[in-house]
């Protein structure tokens, strides 16, 4: 039987104060749930973490504090770029520190260590899924076996071989497109970068609120090699839908195996990021230029819902999902791990979510059994849930 209300009890590894937190802690109270107990992650860091018998744990973001960042990345400026292949040695350490508390104190997590492993690198999430045969953009940085990409001489290795004259280049542990470039190439010498790193006069590499454009191979070169030490991954950059004259995707939130949120996300420039500049965009047209164009709705949906399958013990992810031209077909461009931070935005209509935000929906799935290492009460009811639905 699922937990009653009142056994359900969450602690939450987050950074105190942190949106992110607040947020799950509102959405546990409103369900009538105990607050959250928070294990700040300065502490775990430094100290470890212990739960207690019957607790159900979540693992947040350790982003937006500086002495995290600087545990993690040994840099205080959380505007910096380099220093991910650090971080990511770090967080997954931590976790698997956090896990095994978790299996020592009979708690059950909702957050997978391996999986938040793969999750944070884009190469092997994007081997993960090709594998799947969920769609993805052709990339020559695929998968474990893939040879590692050392600087701008094997990026234009890459795209040559690949036969890619316009490609996204990667940081494998980067997320919120820190350190994103988006590469355009038409013969020797001839290199344009779109992205929102910012070189300073050193070499050093900041993160921008402001997109803007290298034009020369050589400042595309210096700062691919700035960030390769940190590991590349290379896509290829697929045409885009758009909407109103913005190139447009969507992010689609999967929660215990169901698209229960969704928001187009649309940008005049190549990166959608709503911190970039980009703006979300109407849903209700996104679902009928689809359908117009012989794409279901559901079918939409069931692609970010086969992503998240390869991620079965992770409750949560956010799915990105790029939409072709004329929104004839959709690939899968990254999986999330902490892809839920999208306020007022409520549940999809024949989702279970409806009028709950996706903290809440997420509560909500913990509470009926749906959480990883919960007996499932509906096994096999949930697949096709909404695809005839509203959006």
């Amino acid at each position: 039987m699922p937990p009653s209300p009142h056994e359900t009890r969450f602690a939450v590894v987050g950074n105190p104060g942190n949106r992110r937190v607040e947020m799950f802690t509102d959405a546990a109270l409103a369900a009538g749930l105990p607050a959250p107990r928070v294990l700040a992650w300065h502490d775990v860091l430094t100290g470890g973490a212990a739960f207690e018998p019957g607790e159900t744990v979540r693992i947040d973001s350790p982003g937006e504090d500086e002495e995290v960042e600087w545990l993690l990345r040994g840099a205080f400026d959380l505007t910096r770029v380099e220093g991910t292949a650090r971080w990511y040695a770090r967080f997954t350490e931590a976790v698997r520190g956090i896990a095994a508390a978790a299996r020592t104190a009979g708690a059950t997590l909702l957050d997978d260590p391996g999986e938040l492993a793969v999750l944070f690198d884009k190469r092997l999430c994007h081997g993960v899924l090709e594998r799947a045969g969920v769609p993805v953009p052709p990339s020559p940085t695929s998968g474990p076996q893939a040879p590692p990409v050392r600087g701008w001489e094997d990026v234009r290795a890459a795209l040559g071989t690949s036969g890619m004259r316009r490609a996204f280049v990667k940081l494998a542990h980067g997320s919120s497109a820190s350190g994103v470039l988006a590469v355009e190439t038409a013969g020797p010498g001839r290199v344009r970068a779109t992205t929102s790193v910012e070189r300073t006069e050193d070499g050093r590499l900041f993160n921008s609120l402001r997109v803007r454009r290298y034009d020369t191979e050589a400042e595309v070169a210096s700062i691919v090699d700035r960030l390769a030490p940190d590991g590349l991954h290379i896509e290829r950059w697929l045409p885009k839908a758009s909407q109103g004259k913005r190139v447009a995707d969507l992010r689609v939130v999967v929660v215990a195996g169901r698209a229960t949120h969704a928001v187009v996300r649309t940008s005049r420039s190549p990166m959608t990021n709503l911190h970039l500049g980009g703006v979300r965009g109407d849903l209700a047209a996104a679902r009928a230029a689809a359908e117009e164009a012989g794409v279901s709705w559901g079918e939409v949906l069931g692609i970010a819902e086969r992503a998240a399958e390869q991620f079965p013990d992770t409750l949560c992810v956010g799915v990105d999902l790029l939409p072709g031209l004329r929104w004839r077909r959709f690939a899968v461009g990254e999986v999330n791990a902490f892809g839920d931070l999208l306020p007022r935005l409520t549940g999809l209509a024949g989702s279970g979510a409806e009028g709950l935000d996706t903290y809440a929906a997420q509560v909500a799935a913990v509470r009926h059994g749906h959480a990883p290492g919960q007996t499932r009460t509906d096994h096999g009811e949930r697949k096709g849930h909404h695809r005839d639905a509203a959006g």
